[in-house]
């Protein structure tokens, strides 16, 4: 917190829970979450790049600690991958995969920071309201949704063409009959919008909902010695659960990533 405010539960919460925003355009029409796009591009530089660094080295004799941990990441996401999709995966769908899970549970990571730590090391250096899980803001969890739902509409025109793609809007699953048509339009508009609402309120919520538990562990460990010594306690037990929370939710993204795009190489 700024110097010379005071302190209560409201403004401790309403501090850690406020992006960094820079307004541009006319009447500030596009508001940016500055500390939500930075820190997924840092994250992503960090975890593919270190992805990137550790493959380029790689050798074929016996494998350095580095590469074994990262043969097994990719060979578990490709087994994932293989139960699920039957064409080609390794032209994109596989790729896509390791990239998701990889950057959405680095993200998620940035959950384990202790936040009023951070808070002042970000304070230090002039950055008042900093928030450092991107999964946290909806913003990134709706454009990572959104991204896998334009990459299955695209999968689905490519695989199938446009006329054959339209052609399942209209008659599947009902059937043909030119009376079911506006069933089956109506039934699949709603699978097509519910699928990146779904995907992405599901990954936003359970990381969302973790931090605001640090949040109010922290303010019960300000409340005295036994606050303290019960906050420090369920704050640790909380990290150790979380750790299951941050892994698991990221390959439900992935896994959902994968059948998404597995649907629009099949057809009804």
């Amino acid at each position: 917190m700024a110097s010379g405010t005071e302190l209560t539960p409201t403004s401790y919460m309403s501090h850690h829970l406020t992006n960094l925003t820079s307004s541009i355009g006319e009447g500030e029409f596009w508001t940016l979450h500055v500390d939500t796009l930075v820190m997924a591009v840092l994250t992503g530089i960090i975890s593919l790049g270190f992805l990137w660094w550790v493959v380029r080295g790689a050798t074929s004799g016996v494998p350095s600690k580095r590469q074994a941990f990262v043969e097994l990441a990719i060979e578990f996401i490709d087994n994932q991958v293989k139960s699920t999709f039957h064409g080609d995966r390794h032209a994109f769908v596989a790729p896509a995969a390791l990239t998701v899970f990889v950057w959405v549970l680095m993200m998620n990571a940035m959950d384990f920071l202790p936040i009023d730590i951070m808070a002042k090391v970000y304070e230090l250096v002039g950055l008042h309201n900093w928030r450092s899980v991107p999964t946290a803001d909806v913003n990134t969890t709706f454009a990572l949704a959104l991204s896998v739902w334009l990459l299955m509409i695209f999968f689905n025109m490519k695989v199938k063409g446009v006329g054959g793609w339209i052609h399942e809007l209209v008659c599947s699953p009902f059937g043909k009959n030119p009376l079911l048509w506006p069933v089956n339009i109506l039934f699949n508009l709603v699978e097509y919008v519910s699928k990146p609402l779904s995907h992405s309120l599901r990954l936003y919520g359970n990381i969302y909902a973790g931090e605001i538990i640090f949040l109010l562990l922290g303010m019960w460990a300000a409340t005295g010695l036994a606050g303290t010594f019960f906050g420090t306690l369920l704050n640790a037990g909380w990290a150790i659960f979380h750790i299951l929370i941050v892994t698991l939710q990221a390959f439900i993204f992935m896994m959902l990533t994968v059948v998404y795009l597995s649907m629009a190489h099949e057809s009804h």
